[in-house]
């Protein structure tokens, strides 16, 4: 073998192990912001469910006790609904357009009171469907 070949294969060695250094850092690299995606995604659909529950809820507990609804008070929990036709499963959809009709029956229902509470028991978690959905989704949105 000659000599020659040495600088040769000595300079190949080095160049295959930049590519390698190179591949492994896109590769750590495109794995952050895929983890970093997933994050936010889920910190972003988790709020959104946290408000819509919080104004589900308020919205629930006036229906039961009040029939006196104006539209405007609806307003908020649809816009809601809408911006999670955006980003969320249909069954997470199904589940708090389901949820909205609840409380427009419950409205148009007569009023509850305290005494009335045995009965409303099986009643007092409108919102369980939804919120079953949205843990599906968001263990499927953390482990795709």
């Amino acid at each position: 073998m000659e000599m020659t070949y040495f600088p040769a294969f000595a300079a190949l060695g080095t160049a295959s192990g930049g590519f390698a250094t190179f591949l492994t850092t896109w590769v750590v690299r495109r794995r952050q912001d895929r983890l970093r995606r997933v994050r936010e995604t889920i910190s972003h659909r988790q709020q959104l469910y946290k408000s819509f529950i919080e104004e589900s809820s308020r919205l629930y507990a006036d229906a039961l006790v009040s029939d006196k609804s104006e539209i405007s008070k609806l307003v908020d929990m649809y816009a809601l609904i809408g911006r999670m036709k955006i980003v969320s499963t249909d069954e997470v959809i199904v589940a708090a357009e389901n949820a909205g009709r609840l409380i427009i029956a419950t409205y148009l229902s007569p009023n509850r009171t305290f005494v009335d509470l045995p009965d409303l028991i099986s009643e007092m978690d409108p919102l369980h469907d939804f919120s079953d959905a949205c843990r599906r989704e968001l263990r499927m949105v953390r482990w795709r």
